[in-house]
């Protein structure tokens, strides 16, 4: 990998709140990683690491994507700002969390740990909490800055007023509620990081130009774009390079995926699994979307109608409702893709990925 390149020289940058951190965007999201081999994820990084990115955004629930990620920044890492996170809410389960993760990215120093997908804002005070650990590791060098990340409003606006982070993760894209948009705003007075996630809305918004431009319209947001295959990294690469500002255009397009996505979707966040009945219900609640968005051909397998018909199975136990954070009639919504899902597959069941 170059040490450094054209695109790494006209790469925006965004400082991080206080944290000192200045990030590229686009930045990469690393969960995708989990979805390639070895050979063909590292290939991924390093492109985009020649491409100029120098963010990188992973997890330790991210199965082996850090593990990915240690081998392909090898040689480069002291160039890079490596986030990753913890679901761990007791200080033991978080110490192995930092150590195994220092392990799999082949680093001594975590830039930015991240408490994962928090549900409530995690005590700072309990000597035997998750906080205590990342304050230890901090302490001693091993992490440098701590943040958070959640799908909540109220936790990450309790987060925020709190104090006791230096970043917040949350859902932002342009089809996003005022209210969530606003939370960048409240961060900068802060002078917390504010880290974009969902930039795709779950992979139902396409228009790369148009999150290109929203995003350039918060200059203090970090957007991670999940990026699984080298395509839709020379996207955002050109997007980059080209950095197109907001038109009368674009924002035609963007009310119009306002207006045909509404609010009452699922973002496929996966908080409601797993289903008692193994019903795949982060890609299930949305398949309407997914069928008529994105290439359908896929979800015409007999594997998949299979997984879309345990839907019939449902126990009706009220589980994924009470977990989504978007407050979804989970299974009414369930119930409404099937159906739609069984006529769409009647029509181009017979249909083949060329």
């Amino acid at each position: 990998m170059h040490e450094c390149s054209r695109m790494e020289r006209i790469m925006r940058t965004i400082k991080m709140g206080n944290t000192g951190l200045t990030a590229t965007a686009p930045a990469l999201g690393c969960l995708p990683l989990q979805r390639r081999n070895v050979e063909d994820a590292v290939k991924l990084i390093r492109k985009a690491y020649d491409g100029g990115i120098r963010f990188y955004d992973t997890a330790n629930a991210y199965t082996d994507s850090e593990y990915k990620l240690g081998i392909a920044l090898e040689g480069v890492r002291k160039n890079c700002i490596v986030a990753t996170k913890s679901t761990s809410t007791d200080k033991k389960g978080a110490w192995e969390h930092i150590r195994n993760s220092l392990k799999m990215l082949r680093t001594d120093y975590i830039d930015l740990f991240q408490f994962h997908c928090v549900q409530k804002m995690p005590d700072i005070n309990d000597p035997d909490g998750a906080f205590a650990a990342a304050l230890e590791a901090k302490e001693q060098g091993i992490i440098r800055h701590i943040g958070v990340t959640t799908h909540l409003i109220a936790v990450a606006e309790q987060c925020i007023e709190s104090g006791d982070f230096e970043t917040l993760q949350f859902p932002f894209s342009y089809i996003s509620a005022q209210k969530d948009i606003d939370l960048a705003a409240k961060c900068e007075a802060k002078g917390m990081g504010f880290i974009a996630m969902k930039g795709l809305a779950g992979g139902l918004i396409t228009n790369v130009r148009a999150c290109h431009a929203f995003m350039k319209q918060y200059p203090s947001v970090v957007p991670i774009w999940g990026i699984q295959t080298e395509e839709e990294l020379q996207q955002w690469l050109d997007m980059a390079e080209e950095d197109p500002d907001m038109t009368d255009e674009l924002l035609s397009q963007i009310a119009e995926d306002k207006r045909e996505l509404g609010s009452g979707f699922c973002r496929g966040c996966g908080y409601c699994m797993p289903c008692p009945v193994d019903i795949p219900i982060n890609n299930a609640a949305r398949m309407n979307m997914l069928l008529r968005r994105s290439p359908y051909q896929g979800y015409m397998t007999d594997e998949w109608h299979e997984k879309m018909n345990r839907i019939n199975n449902c126990l009706e136990c009220g589980s994924c409702a009470s977990k989504c954070p978007y407050q979804l009639n989970t299974p009414e919504l369930l119930k409404y893709m099937l159906k739609d899902y069984n006529e769409f597959y009647e029509l181009h069941k017979n249909e083949t990925v060329d």
